[in-house]
């Protein structure tokens, strides 16, 4: 199934005209550590499934659901049996300002079963099989139809955990509607401003509450505190200027709001599980960014 592996990058080959990869999988095949610039979604259809990532263990019975984010490393042992694996390039989601607020799903590994929910599970499962059933249809409008049903299943699971984050905050729809405004300012702060020192008073001063309330509410809402999400934030940025060789990673790191490049390395090693260098060179040696000072280079 990995058909482009350098070190542990694996490069995604989309089909023609796709943004999108399914496989009916059938292997008996080890695959060993990687990760990727695509959102993953696995479901096993024929036996037990495990997964291992983000340092974890995970075990699907069948159809059962994982989704994997980009950039999370993840191995699948050799197991008997038949699945849906399917990868969709992160671009193609990322890139639509519509799909903002079903970003936070990307930042760790979801499960989804009976015991999750099973109204969330019943939608999700068939999100999935109509997925499944609309690749191997040669329409015009099968990609379109597999896009929607992708993002159909993205906002049940962030309504999911909106309505989660509710309740573990307790408070009724109207207060959830006011976190809501709050917090979407609140992020919009740090997109912004990432690449500077945030303080914890400017964030709380925005939200309107005190440091305390604050920092717990974040942390409720967004599942992360205010300082990991920061970070995520930052090591994002610093991977687009990574893709750039010609900028040195002190400058990246500079660049992308840390204050030292021994703190640099550490964060972006926590999250993307590589350091920056290491990230560099995969995108390098796979063809995605080129080196200005090679021969023929212009």
């Amino acid at each position: 199934m990995i058909k482009h592996l350098s070190g542990n990058y694996e490069t995604v080959e989309y089909d023609s005209k796709r943004y999108a990869m399914l496989y009916d999988n059938v292997e008996t095949e080890f695959y060993p550590t990687h990760w990727h610039n695509a959102v993953e979604i696995i479901m096993p259809i024929e036996n037990d499934f495990t997964v291992e990532t983000g340092g974890e263990e995970y075990h699907l019975q069948e159809r059962e659901i994982i989704m994997i984010p980009p950039g999370e490393l993840h191995t699948l042992p050799a197991q008997p049996g038949r699945r849906i694996i399917f990868q969709c390039d992160q671009n193609v989601l990322g890139g639509n300002p519509a799909l903002e607020a079903v970003m936070p799903l990307f930042r760790k590994t979801i499960v989804i079963t009976p015991d999750t929910d099973r109204n969330l599970y019943l939608r999700a499962k068939k999100f999935v099989l109509d997925i499944y059933e609309e690749y191997y249809e040669d329409t015009d409008l099968a990609n379109v139809k597999i896009y929607l049903n992708v993002i159909n299943l993205l906002v049940a699971v962030r309504e999911y955990q909106l309505e989660q984050a509710r309740q573990t905050i307790a408070c009724p729809q109207d207060k959830m509607l006011q976190y809501n405004e709050k917090f979407k300012q609140v992020l919009n702060y740090i997109d912004q401003n990432y690449m500077y020192d945030i303080s914890l008073d400017t964030l709380a001063e925005i939200a309107g509450y005190s440091k305390f309330h604050f920092s717990r509410l974040f942390k409720q809402y967004n599942s992360m505190s205010y300082l990991q999400f920061i970070n995520q934030r930052r090591v994002k940025a610093a991977e687009t200027l990574l893709m750039d060789p010609s900028i040195p990673i002190t400058e990246v790191a500079m660049q992308s709001g840390f204050t030292s490049l021994s703190t640099f390395n550490r964060i972006f090693k926590e999250v993307k599980h590589c350091t920056p260098s290491s990230y560099q060179r995969f995108y390098r040696s796979a063809g995605k960014i080129s080196d200005p000072h090679a021969a023929g280079a212009v």
